[in-house]
């Protein structure tokens, strides 16, 4: 294979040689495996981006292998590394570290390290004192931080290339992976660094309108390894970089029966042609309070007393509203909750990329078997993302998944407007498997629902609209509303000779 990327696969390297761990996983995936050994690589990112963090990472997997691990600082002391360490739980106590900095106080003697101003020599002796503790440590992983202050002593283009390029050459005939950081403050884009290094990294801190920032990586660059390419959102934590690698659905299949998984209501279930098939999604969209969250937690108790585990991700709503919902409603949520089968996880939007919410999912699913996932509602998750079409991208790739996976997914969506002509604020209905349309509709003086499936591409379905009503008994359908007409337009007529009483309890 050649130096060219072929991104979006997932295997592939230098033959030969064996892949070594960058110290993250999710970087680690993104790679198909890690990076080739006895190379040089780049990671760029302005300040606050988190280079630091990954770059110990990185030696602090060595280090556990029982490596020799060398951190050479031309920005940062000693003291300074270590407190970051502190922060994540970390012990730097197997990570040999060389600064050229200024101290933090004046010189002691006795200090085990010696200390250099990088103004004060020139820039061979700057590299020259890097190589020569290389040669006294013979380190397996290095990393250097940074960039910069080598190319403010360099003070022309041509001067610093060749230096990094002394630098490159001079690792080549070690076996030693290096990392080198830059943090952009003297220059936007070195392409003629790109150029140099075996692999670049690119991390980026974003500031949006409201909201915690999102920081997100890109691998711009790996000679000899496919790698997923595009961006991947990432958060710092306790314990150093979280990445989470951008979801791709073709690389996820499992076999299983695409058998009908029940609601709870024959009734429903007969509205519906039998009910839903695994691995495939329905979408429940209609007015605020009309029972789509109802009716999705219906298949998530169903699910829990035939065993099986779901996972409810309330975007709108606390687990206080819920819980009461379910208890209006007569369903044992808290009873299997308590269980284990049903979990349910309030989700903040401002807080949390669309990123981390694709691994959370994943995680339900590979890790705690889900076979439900309920999304409520689609309008919060629209609120964490930047853009409405990667909305559409990401819910693509995260259906397909659970789809391939042999998940039921159910989507709630919010339209707006209560009664009258309706506004739908998002388009999704053509990723959706099986859409039923919830409405609230008026007859003598009083407010009633209606129910019917639009859309069903896994089999036949009744074409009818049913009223459909909330109480302690769960929900219940009526028989077709054959006397009704302009329900689901907004403008509905009786054209029957009588109106049954049908007093019914609110539910949501």
């Amino acid at each position: 294979m050649t130096g060219e990327v072929i991104a979006g696969r997932q295997h592939g390297g230098s033959k030969g040689l064996a892949r070594i761990s960058t110290g993250s996983e999710g970087l680690d995936d993104i790679l198909g495996g890690g990076l080739d050994p006895n190379r040089l690589y780049l990671y760029e990112g302005r300040p606050g981006t988190g280079k630091t963090t990954i770059a110990l990472q990185f030696l602090l997997k060595g280090a556990s292998l029982g490596e020799r691990v060398l951190y050479i600082t031309l920005s940062e002391t000693k003291r300074e590394l270590e407190v970051v360490a502190e922060r994540h739980g970390w012990s730097l106590k197997g990570v040999d570290v060389f600064e050229l900095v200024p101290p933090e106080t004046t010189l002691d003697p006795e200090r085990e390290l010696t200390v250099f101003h990088p103004a004060e020599v020139e820039l061979s002796e700057t590299t020259g004192l890097v190589f020569k503790e290389v040669e006294r440590l013979d380190p397996s992983r290095v990393v250097i931080d940074s960039l910069s202050e080598l190319r403010l002593l360099a003070q022309s283009p041509l001067r610093y290339r060749r230096q990094v390029l002394a630098l490159k050459h001079f690792f080549a005939k070690r076996n030693c992976t290096v990392i080198l950081l830059d943090d952009l403050s003297s220059s936007q884009d070195d392409l003629q660094l790109h150029s140099v290094a075996h692999g670049v990294v690119m991390l980026e801190q974003l500031a949006i309108d409201y909201g915690a920032e999102r920081r997100r990586l890109r691998v711009i660059k790996m000679r000899g390894i496919s790698f997923r390419g595009g961006f991947h959102d990432f958060t710092i934590a306790e314990g150093g970089l979280n990445i989470f690698p951008r979801l791709v659905a073709s690389e996820h299949h499992k076999s299983f029966l695409g058998e009908f998984t029940p609601s709870g209501s024959a009734e429903l279930d007969q509205l519906l042609g039998g009910g839903l098939e695994r691995g495939t999604n329905a979408l429940l969209i209609g007015g605020a309070g009309v029972g789509k969250s109802s009716l999705a937690l219906s298949y998530a108790i169903a699910a829990a007393e035939r065993g099986e585990h779901a996972v409810f991700f309330a975007f709108d709503e606390g687990r206080g509203t819920v819980e009461a919902r379910a208890r209006a409603l007569g369903l044992p949520l808290e009873q299997h909750m308590n269980s284990g089968l049903i979990h349910l996880q309030q989700i903040d939007p401002a807080e949390l990329s669309p990123g981390e919410f694709g691994a959370i999912v994943r995680r339900s699913v590979e890790h705690d078997n889900a076979k439900i996932i309920i999304i409520d509602s689609l309008n919060g998750y629209l609120n964490a993302m930047p853009d409405e079409r990667f909305l559409i991208l990401q819910m693509h790739e995260l259906l397909s998944y659970l789809g391939q996976q042999g998940v039921l997914t159910i989507l709630v969506l919010a339209q707006h407007g209560l009664v009258g002509p309706m506004d739908t604020p998002l388009d999704i209905s053509y990723l959706s498997d099986a859409v039923l349309m919830l409405r609230y509709f008026e007859v003598a003086g009083t407010v009633r629902r209606a129910l019917s499936v639009v859309k069903k591409r896994s089999g036949n379905h009744e074409h009818t609209i049913r009223e459909f009503r909330l109480s302690r008994a769960g929900i219940t359908l009526g028989p077709p509303l054959t006397e009704f007409s302009g329900i689901f337009s907004g403008n509905p007529r009786f054209t029957g000779s009588l109106i049954a009483d049908t007093g019914t309890r609110d539910g949501n």
